[in-house]
């Protein structure tokens, strides 16, 4: 079948035409209307409609709305035809010698033209009833399919920008993850659709880590920028040290399709809360604040208003809830990266700021959070009119984009952070009689992100098996090395040993198996601890003569690697949130094992971490806590990287939210307060040192009662 993806076009019904007549036909390869742009000596050229496939080549649409052909279709023709020639000639990987490896063939498309008599070979126009007998007379197979889909979709052009590996070992690490990231060469169908259909409303983009969402926002908004040059467009993140690889990608992509670099003053990458002094300082919750004259707080005031953790959703919300008049908009799209670290509040500012036409896109990852919803709804982020009806509504697959394939993750290495992160092989806790930490409130989003039910039933209170597919997980993320050199678990009895351990393995990595130290990442998961917990380890590394850096204290927040400076990147957890590495090192991950009032946290943490390589991941830790972890992970690998557990009912769900939700200090000192007092009360009434009589009956009547309800 023939992939459709739509972009924006002056032709929009004769498109539509040409969609609907191959949406009825069997033939293969991707349509793509209103896209690609081309970069030419006169400036911007849109094509119509393009349809590239595996067995006619490529196939260029110029499209007449009208009843009359043009005297000029020759000409238009012979202009396409030169113009992608040009193009394509700039690729070795098309080229055979001298000869462009790549057939190509352009045809007017005039749907209400009634006089054609008869076609020219050279210069073919069709109508609907003429259109497949025309192209389908082309039928030269070629061998640069996959390379031609490359260049249109821009791909080629961010794998050039990739720094070239020294190998010599051809078995190598290094060798391996060159490999790997030559064999990522196109967008999926999914992407490309994320990538060029675009709504005048809200569009929502979900998919996991590694599922490509950065990289197909990065070509939205050079796409929209240049479809409509005159558009004031916004693209935000939660990760600050994405902004340099944002506007790199933006750069190239922009260049690629107009031939110019951005106007970085219509497109905008800025920070979300931004603070005052202008310039990189500038952010979208600061800037809201200043155009409507509300207060605006930084982390601090945030923070002593309104409780740690609260800060940026209560910030937002009094500011939203301080409007007076209504606001002058201030963008006419914005794209935001990582909305699942962002409040509803702030997705309501994005709202707000936005013209008559709401082109809010924000992309997300559905387990990121392993919270039972990572998002509300948009009926719930959104809110309602005065009559009741949402102001947003997914009312199309347009708007509500899933990207199931996942491109940086083997199988083995998501699967077991899927079974930490939501502790499916973790031990039975007696007090809710499971150990699972949590769970998705809707089950279909286990399917929708790329696991199917191999056996059982994603219903309450059944069995089930899920298992990722091939399609959603590619077989060559993991066929480069054994399992068992994949992902590794190691317990050690101290933090000595563990630093002599990783400092030997860094060593080895660089000096034998080729990787460069942009191609390693060490994460401590608690933040607050990191910079204390990688010093003997930074120190041991200096004096082996290898430089190492701690991201976001001894660097910018928005730098993250720093291969200009020889240095190994040490990062916490939540700074490695949107930067990926071949070898991931996780340190001390027994503080991942449990821990009361931020067991969900603890388990983000891990499963996080783990989601940050793209081949190999060694999991360290010390003591019996990191053995109860590698009995976990064991227990994944021996049910060959699937998930088997019983899908808990409501109520157990509901009570999963209870048991394990993140508490404040305050929460749990209150709560170890009373346990303990609770536990006084029980010994001493066993001991008879307290006697029931002493006590207020009144308290020990509703005791009783609360007692008998629970279940």
């Amino acid at each position: 079948m023939v992939a459709i993806i739509k972009g924006s076009t002056n032709n929009p019904a004769s498109s539509q035409r040409l969609a609907t007549i191959f949406e009825k036909q069997n033939l293969n390869g991707e349509l793509y209307i209103g896209y690609p742009i081309f970069s030419t000596p006169e400036g911007r050229y849109p094509i119509d409609t393009i349809l590239i496939s595996p067995n006619m080549g490529v196939i260029l649409f110029h499209i007449i709305e009208g009843t009359t052909l043009p005297t000029t279709y020759k000409e238009t023709q012979d202009d396409i035809y030169n113009k992608l020639e040009a193009k394509l000639r700039n690729h070795k990987s098309l080229m055979d010698g001298r000869k462009l490896n790549v057939p190509i063939k352009v045809v007017t498309y005039a749907p209400a033209v009634s006089n054609i008599r008869k076609i020219d070979k050279w210069y073919p126009v069709c109508t609907d009833n003429t259109l497949i007998d025309t192209i389908t007379e082309v039928d030269e197979n070629f061998s640069t399919y996959e390379q031609l889909l490359s260049v249109i979709q821009s791909i080629s052009t961010i794998r050039k920008g990739i720094k070239k590996r020294k190998i010599n070992k051809a078995n190598s690490k290094g060798a391996k993850l060159q490999n790997l990231e030559e064999s990522i060469a196109n967008l999926d169908n999914q992407q490309s659709k994320a990538v060029i259909e675009t709504v005048d409303t809200v569009q929502r983009i979900r998919g996991l880590a590694g599922s490509g969402k950065t990289i197909v926002l990065a070509l939205k908004a050079a796409y929209l920028h240049s479809q409509n040059p005159e558009w004031r467009i916004a693209v935000t993140f939660h990760t600050r040290s994405l902004k340099g690889q944002f506007r790199r990608l933006i750069n190239t992509f922009t260049i690629e399709q107009t031939g110019e670099e951005p106007n970085w003053e219509k497109l905008k990458i800025i920070h979300a809360w931004g603070a005052p002094g202008g310039g990189e300082r500038s952010g979208i919750y600061y800037n809201f604040c200043k155009a409507n004259e509300v207060e605006y707080l930084d982390y601090s005031g945030a923070k002593r208003k309104f409780g740690r953790g609260n800060e940026f959703a209560g910030a937002c919300q009094q500011s939203l809830d301080s409007l007076k008049n209504k606001m002058q908009p201030m963008f006419d799209a914005i794209l935001v990266d990582e909305a699942q670290d962002f409040p509803s509040s702030f997705l309501r500012i994005y709202y707000k700021i936005l013209g008559e036409k709401k082109r809010l896109v924000y992309a997300y990852d559905e387990l990121q959070n392993l919270s039972s919803e990572s998002l509300p709804s948009p009926e719930k982020i959104f809110g309602k009119d005065a009559h009741g009806n949402p102001f947003v509504k997914l009312e199309n697959k347009s708007q509500d984009i899933i990207l199931e394939k996942c491109y940086r993750n083997s199988k083995p290495l998501l699967t077991t952070a899927h079974a930490l992160g939501f502790g499916i092989y973790r031990d039975i806790n007696p007090k809710i009689g499971t150990g699972l930490i949590q769970m998705f409130e809707h089950s279909q989003l286990w399917q929708d992100v790329g696991y199917s039910v191999t056996d059982g039933s994603l219903k309450d209170g059944m069995n089930v098996t899920l298992e990722r597919t091939k399609k959603s997980s590619p077989k060559f993320l993991e066929e480069h090395s054994k399992i068992s050199d994949l992902i590794q678990f190691h317990t050690f009895i101290s933090e000595e040993e563990q630093a002599n351990w990783l400092v030997s393995e860094i060593q080895k990595n660089l000096s034998e198996d080729e990787l460069r130290v942009d191609d390693i990442i060490v994460i401590n998961p608690d933040p607050l601890k990191t910079k204390k917990a990688v010093g003997s380890i930074r120190a041991k590394l200096f004096k082996e003569k290898i430089n190492s850096h701690l991201a976001g204290v001894d660097t910018t927040p928005d730098k993250f690697f720093l291969p200009e400076n020889n240095s190994i990147a040490f990062t916490g957890v939540y700074r490695a949130k949107g930067n990926e590495a071949g070898m991931v090192y996780i340190i001390n991950s027994q503080d991942c094992y449990e821990s009361f009032g931020s067991l969900s946290i603890v388990r983000n943490q891990i499963f996080t971490a783990i989601t940050r390589s793209k081949a190999w991941v060694r999991v360290l830790g010390i003591g019996q806590n990191m053995e109860l972890l590698k009995k976990e992970f064991e227990l994944v690998k021996n049910n060959n990287f699937k998930l088997k557990f019983q899908y808990p009912p409501e109520k157990l769900r509901k009570k999963l939210n209870i048991v394990n939700r993140d508490m404040t200090e305050e929460e749990k000192k209150k709560i170890r307060k009373v346990d303990n007092s609770l536990g006084e009360l029980v010994q001493g009434l066993a001991k008879g040192t307290i006697h029931i009589e002493d006590l207020d009956s009144s308290q020990i009547k509703k005791l009783k009662e609360l007692l008998e309800n629970i279940e």
